[in-house]
């Protein structure tokens, strides 16, 4: 499961098609009805917010509004309540890891988007995240050997 703190809109169209589904399923984990992924360390973050379940809710709304942006039929009716609340830090350092773990997605699967994450630029956030300092990644992140 990959949570992303990067912004959507740097996704291709098979990683925003699993952020969509993978998601719903940690929605599905903090709603309490599914037995898998309980433990899941990119949950920690959305359990750590005064209101999880909102929170994911959140999360699934800039997800479903990129891929409307685009012109994809994600299911609307699949969306919680959303409602505006309070944002979650994420350290730089975290947000470095991402990019550079969608860099190495994106040369695999879709090279023509690397321009997008190779500019030297700062990347915008998901809306549901705000950037603090910190130059590690989070400590819920689990990097898989020889990623880092």
């Amino acid at each position: 499961m990959r949570l992303w703190s990067l912004h959507p809109r740097y996704l291709d169209p098979q990683g925003l098609v699993a952020l969509w589904r993978e998601a719903l399923l940690a929605r599905a984990v903090l709603r309490g009805e599914t037995r898998g992924y309980l433990h899941h360390p990119q949950l920690e973050r959305f359990r750590a917010h005064p209101h999880p379940r909102l929170a994911i809710n959140a999360y699934l709304a800039a997800v479903h509004a990129e891929a409307m942006r685009r012109g994809y039929r994600f299911d609307r009716g699949k969306l919680g309540l959303v409602r505006a609340v309070e944002g979650i830090a994420v350290a730089t350092g975290q947000l470095a890891f991402e990019r550079e773990h969608l860099r190495q997605k994106l040369e695999r699967r879709n090279p023509a988007l690397l321009a997008a994450l190779d500019t030297g630029d700062r990347l915008e956030t998901h809306p549901l995240f705000r950037r603090c300092p910190g130059n590690l990644p989070e400590a819920w992140e689990r990097p898989a050997a020889g990623r880092r």
